[in-house]
């Protein structure tokens, strides 16, 4: 059972949650001054335009026309599936849909922002985009987006990732991208990491300072960011304006689960169904799924804190463990970042959004599972979301009730294999921080 969109009922706008949040954001810190930041100062690093979708009020932002064409390009509308076979091998009451933005060409929901950044930059006559990535998707995605859109791309790849995922960086060099492992010996903050650790094995934090370092000796460079900020969730929405669609074919959801690293794919297909919520005209449960690694959610502080390791980007109220905290590399099932998008922290604050954390071992039980009940190899960032399914699911078959259940799949794992690997010979270590710098 599944549903697909005509291109026709691709939406048209993306879905800015600002001006519906239970509170106002807290702004973001100049870290010179800890006084808000001029959006002056943000044009440096990021696109113009992007620096106003961050700042606007206004409920809905047209997707451009130019935006649209490529979405249809990439693949989109994505799919929307029902795992009947998952239900079955559960022998649950419970009902499980899926949005599979693995359906992308880049395999990831990544390519949704990339391709809205890319365009913005190339209007405004930029000739660069340097940014970071962790596991790969986000370099992969705005690598082909630089590609499609005439645009150099340099990306700073957390070292750990470049070591464990080889066949990420061959996409991104196939797309024309270059590519460095993070901490290099191309920044100032790069070397300092490795100065201290030469085989420092890297973080989202790092790279991020690594790559706004990097644009700030280039006047015709910017900064792309894949996750966390408000421009990019709302470019993300595209997914759950889909699906809004896509589930009129079927019923409506009772509980709306995503994984969460900063809160991007969270954020896309659960805010446009947040915004029923806090408009009064539904009653829909919220789960974000984390990993016990990166416990931002679950264990974070909410404070303000810097967005990367090196302390260049604004400082942002957010859940947080610590802009110095990295992940080990024994931890393979990904969403390593030490902050959480502010608008997300401030629905967990309400109340709104329930957050959960998983040992990376029990997330690849549920993605084997997934893989030999669907057929989908899924990525194991996305595998906690199946994860928290999978566990809504026995519970309602444990309390004899039925339910819907609907999760997105933000990727296939079929370059994660190296993670896949070492889970079957029984290699994976489950982590958990005793400590992290956050708590001070």
């Amino acid at each position: 059972m599944k549903a697909v969109l005509p291109d026709s009922k691709m939406p048209k706008r993306w879905y800015n949650i600002l001006p519906d949040l239970p509170e106002p954001l807290a702004p973001p810190l100049d870290p010179e001054t800890d006084e808000p930041i001029e959006p002056e100062k943000l044009l440096r690093i990021f696109a113009e335009e992007l620096v106003k979708q961050e700042m606007s009020t206004e409920r809905y932002i047209e997707i451009p026309k130019k935006v649209r064409e490529l979405y249809a390009k990439i693949g989109r509308p994505t799919p929307l599936f029902r795992a009947t076979n998952l239900e079955k091998a559960l022998g649950t009451p419970a009902r499980i849909y899926f949005k599979y933005e693995g359906a992308t060409v880049t395999g990831s929901h990544k390519i949704n922002t990339a391709l809205a950044q890319a365009y913005y930059a190339k209007e405004q006559g930029i000739e660069r985009l340097v940014t970071e990535t962790g596991a790969g998707q986000w370099g992969t995605a705005l690598s082909l987006a630089g590609a499609l859109l005439g645009l150099k791309i340099r990306v700073y790849m957390a070292r750990a990732s470049y070591l464990q995922k080889p066949y990420r960086k061959t996409i991104m060099r196939l797309y024309g991208a270059e590519i460095y492992p993070s901490p290099s010996d191309r920044t100032e903050i790069g070397r300092k990491f490795l100065s201290g650790d030469p085989n420092h094995p890297g973080g989202l934090g790092i790279a991020i300072s690594e790559a706004i370092e990097d644009v700030l000796k280039d006047e015709k460079a910017r900064y792309s960011l894949g996750s966390v900020l408000n421009h990019v969730l709302m470019h993300q929405t595209v997914i759950g304006l889909e699906v809004q669609e896509q589930m009129k074919e079927f019923e409506e959801p009772d509980v709306i689960i995503g994984c969460v690293g900063g809160g991007s794919n969270f954020a896309g297909l659960a805010y446009p169904f947040v915004r029923d919520v806090l408009s009064g005209k539904a009653d829909y449960e919220f789960i974000a799924v984390e990993p016990k690694a990166a416990p931002s959610m679950t264990r974070g502080v909410y404070k303000y804190d810097f967005g990367d390791s090196g302390g260049y980007t604004p400082k942002m109220k957010m859940h947080t463990l610590g802009h110095t905290y990295y992940v080990p590399p024994i931890h393979a099932g990904g969403l390593r970042y030490h902050g959480l998008a502010p608008t997300l922290s401030v629905l967990i604050n309400h109340g709104i959004v329930k957050p959960v954390a998983y040992h990376q071992n029990e997330v690849f039980q549920a993605a084997e599972l997934f893989a030999k009940t669907e057929g989908i190899i899924p990525a194991p960032e996305s595998s906690h979301a199946i994860k928290a399914a999978i566990d809504r699911a026995l519970k309602a078959k444990e309390e004899g009730r039925e339910e819907v259940i609907l999760f997105n799949l933000s990727g296939h794992g079929l370059l994660d294999l190296k993670g896949y690997e070492d889970y079957l010979d029984g290699k994976l270590e489950d982590y958990e921080p005793d400590y992290f710098p956050a708590l001070g």
